[in-house]
């Protein structure tokens, strides 16, 4: 397996479209995650079935979050995408994220060549409120059994706040 963070680019964020690396499918309840020391994925636990991810899951190559890890990046599509594939993807905004008093953002992406909707996604306003609310749903309580209270869902923010998120976070890698 290839080193994502060696072989991709965070992508053209000012241009909108970023590189995104799958890590869990959506519907998953495997907490799948990138090992950067590694170079591979890892089943780091399992997640009760109540608690299976709304959407895709993955991260954005050569970024760092103020948690630490990689940016990550909520990947809305009608399937489930495979762990392991990397798209190129549309930025439609950020999802505001704390987990154990870190923050821990979404950006919020959709395929840049999506021909199923006609490219219709480009913005948060595109999603429906319901979607909307089950992502919230799911980072406010997914670690309700084991550290209830420990997430906290701060709101969504726009396509101009993910890109500011995303610079900070290549300039985060860039430093280390």
């Amino acid at each position: 397996m290839a080193d994502f963070n060696k072989i991709l680019t965070p992508g053209d964020v000012d241009g909108g479209i970023i590189n995104v690396v799958i890590e869990i499918p959506q519907g998953s309840t495997h907490k799948i995650e990138w090992n950067r020391e590694l170079a591979a994925f890892q089943l780091d636990r399992v997640e009760p079935f109540i608690f299976a991810k709304p959407t895709n899951y993955g991260f954005i190559p050569q970024t760092l979050d103020e948690d630490g890890d990689e940016l990550d990046a909520l990947i809305i599509t009608d399937q489930p995408l495979s762990t392991g594939i990397f798209l190129e993807a549309k930025v439609i905004g950020v999802l505001k994220f704390e987990d154990d008093g870190e923050v821990d953002d979404k950006v919020v992406v959709v395929p840049a060549d999506d021909r199923n909707t006609g490219n219709a996604i480009n913005s948060l306003d595109d999603l429906t409120d319901q979607l909307k609310k089950q992502i919230e749903h799911h980072f406010a309580h997914y670690k309700d059994l084991k550290k209830p209270g420990s997430t906290i869902v701060k709101g969504w923010g726009d396509i101009a706040e993910a890109k500011t998120i995303i610079h900070e976070s290549i300039e985060r890698w860039n430093k280390k």
